[in-house]
Order: C-alpha cells, then structure tokens, then sequence
C-alpha cells in the first residue's frame, strides 16, 4: 500500500509540473494532431495527374484515339502537344513533363495493314515510384487500345454479323475498395506518432530532473526504483493514450479513414503500445544526462526507425532478409499490424496474438532495463 501511494504521489508531482508547462502541453496534444493533418495529406500513394506530352508525327485517327485514352483515363494530363523532339526534351529536362509519348508516322497505316505499329515511351525515371507506376498505367492503356483494335478486327472478319466480346477482368479490391492512400495511411500514422512523441516527453522530463538537481531528492529519499519510474510512466501514457483517441477521432471524422473491427480492441492494444513507448523513453533518460542528448536519441531510435522499419512507407516483405528480422526489434511495427488489421481488416486476436505478445514482451523487457539502470544510480 505504501509503495502505492508513493507511486501516486510521483504521478501526481509529475502531473502538476506538466499542466505548468504550456510548451509540453503543446507537443503533448497539438503537435501530434498536426502531424496526422500534415503527413496524411503529404504522403500520398495515388498517382494521378501525370504531366504528359505528346509528339504525335502520325496525325490519323487511330494515334488520335491511342492519346484520347490516355487523357480519359484521369491519370494523364495533357502537358504539351509538340511537333519537335528536342521539345520533348526539354519538358522532361524541365520536368514540366513525367511522361512522353513519341508516336511516329505511319501508325495508323501499319495498323490499318494489320502491322505491328511501335510507340516510344519516354518517362522521367528521377521519381522512380512514379514512373514504375505511370510505365503500367502505358501497358494497361496500350492493352485495352489493343483490345478495341482486336474486336474491330474480328467483327469485320465476321461481317458485322455478331458482336465478339473481349475477355473483361473483374477486379475486387478488399479491405480498401476505393484504393484511398488515406485509409491506408492513417492507421499507419497511429504506429508512427504514438513512437515519436511519448517517449521524446518521457525522457526529457527525467533528463530534466537530473539537470536541475532535483533528482538527488530522488536518490536519498526511501522510494524504490519501480516507484519512481512508475509514477513518472503513467501521466505520459495517460497523454500519450489521449493522443491516440484524438487521432482516431480526427481520423474518422476528418478523413473518413474507417475501423472496421473493435474499437475497444483497438484502443486496448493502443494502450499497451504507448506503455511500450513510453518504456522506451523511460529507458533512454536512465542514459543521458543532458536534454540535448535525450532529444536526439529519441529522434534516432523512435521516429526514423517508426518511418523505415514499421512497414509504414516500405513494405515489410520488399526488404532484404537481414532488415526483416531487424524490423522486430521496433514496437511499432508490430502494432502497424495491429492497427491497419483491426482498422482496415476487421480482424480481432485470433490474428493479432502473436504481435500482442510480442508488445507485452518488448514492453516487459525495456521497463526491466530502465529499472535496472536506475537501480544502479540509485544504489
């Protein structure tokens, strides 16, 4: 009981000296908001509106309908229409241009002999994702160009007696029919902010303890190690969980970004994941001895791993083998899992034990560590 209240009487100091702080108060609830907003609409996996230019020598029909399809497609713009190549150029040394198409003459009369009739693609491979993404949305438009041909041809053959269909494709996308990069991107942002800012409070407000003096009190005063660390744990996993329900809110009502599972669920596992952070911050201010210090090493071992190493930016399974097993060593990779399974899956625990162990275990052992090094100063 004792140890209980001493605890409490930790929390409640550490508490007071936060509601006395408007800087603190600020990181703790606007700034992770306004990095939601600011991420979520930076980051975006769509690619639409790719500038083209087209250098149509042909002129026919055919090269005109070839261009038609690109410009319905809604993600191709029309730049430029040239009629020189060293305008071609010019646009993608400018970058006014990600896309050209070079169509020569003579396009429309090999097509109408039933020749093979060549397109040259030109693409601006300094932004390779966009151009890997613009090169298939040439192949997929090429292809159904190919396909009208085909049907026209056969149909001819034919007589005009009966229509031939072509073989049509019937995509279902699960779990995010609409593709929106949102949707995806802000489960995402949960895992990432909840790693950047808890930990980054929790350590400065140790470390800064430490450079006033007052932690001597800490050291000669009967007060056990879990203690102290306790009381200093919760008031920012408190924040950090009040962190978490305002990105979910703003990510439901702003950004329309479902949770197709358990809410309650979801803000459970949240709660152990901030523990987990704020652990990790806890274990960095037993470390450091100056806020310098404990703010970059918060920025090295929290936010840059929470981007690369989370599954946020890269795919997981893209990565070599070595930085794949690396990854498990990051909390925040496994509550990414967590998060985007329940938001955007609907899946409970009977998926998600194994990344819950995990958390619990990760948690368990950083808290251990903290512990003991502060055990350490204080014997």
């Amino acid at each position: 009981m004792g140890s209980l209240r001493r605890l409490w009487a930790v929390a409640r100091k550490e508490t007071r000296e936060i509601l006395r702080d408007p800087v603190t108060l600020g990181i703790a609830i606007i700034l992770p908001v306004l990095m939601m907003f600011l991420v979520a609409y930076a980051i975006t996996l769509d690619v639409r509106e790719i500038r083209l230019a087209v250098l149509d020598e042909d002129g026919g029909p055919e090269s005109r309908e070839y261009v038609a399809g690109f410009l319905q497609s809604g993600y191709f713009r029309l730049q430029a229409a040239v009629r020189r190549p060293r305008e071609i150029e010019r646009l993608l040394d400018e970058g006014s241009a990600r896309v050209a198409l070079v169509i020569p003459a003579g396009f429309s009369r090999d097509l109408g002999r039933g020749l093979p009739a060549e397109v040259q693609t030109l693409l601006d491979g300094s932004f390779a994702n966009t151009a890997i993404v613009a090169l298939n949305y040439v192949d997929a438009i090429t292809q159904a160009y190919t396909a009208r041909l085909h049907e026209r041809a056969l149909a001819a053959l034919a007589g005009g007696s009966r229509h031939i269909a072509p073989v049509r494709v019937e995509p279902r996308v699960r779990y995010n029919p609409g593709l929106r990069s949102e949707h995806y991107v802000v489960p995402g942002l949960f895992a990432v902010i909840l790693m950047a800012f808890p930990p980054l409070l929790t350590a400065l407000a140790v470390v800064r303890e430490r450079e006033r003096g007052s932690i001597l009190q800490i050291y000669i005063a009967p007060i056990r190690a879990w203690e102290f660390l306790g009381g200093k744990l919760l008031p920012y996993a408190a924040i950090a969980f009040l962190e978490m329900l305002l990105l979910l809110a703003a990510g439901s009502l702003w950004f329309s970004a479902p949770v197709r599972g358990s809410v309650p669920l979801l803000l459970g596992l949240s709660l152990l994941y901030v523990l987990c952070t704020v652990a990790i911050g806890l274990f960095i201010s037993t470390r450091t001895r100056s806020q310098v210090v404990a703010l970059l090493l918060s920025i090295v071992l929290t936010l840059m791993p929470s981007f690369l190493f989370s599954g946020f930016l890269f795919p997981i399974e893209s990565m070599p083998r070595f930085f794949q097993w690396y990854t498990h060593l990051y909390p925040a990779r496994h509550f990414m899992e967590i998060a985007r399974g329940i938001s955007l899956k609907g899946i409970g625990l009977e998926r998600l034990w194994l990344n819950v162990i995990l958390l619990l275990a990760y948690g368990a052992a950083v808290l251990s560590l903290a512990m003991l090094r502060f055990q350490k100063k204080l014997g």
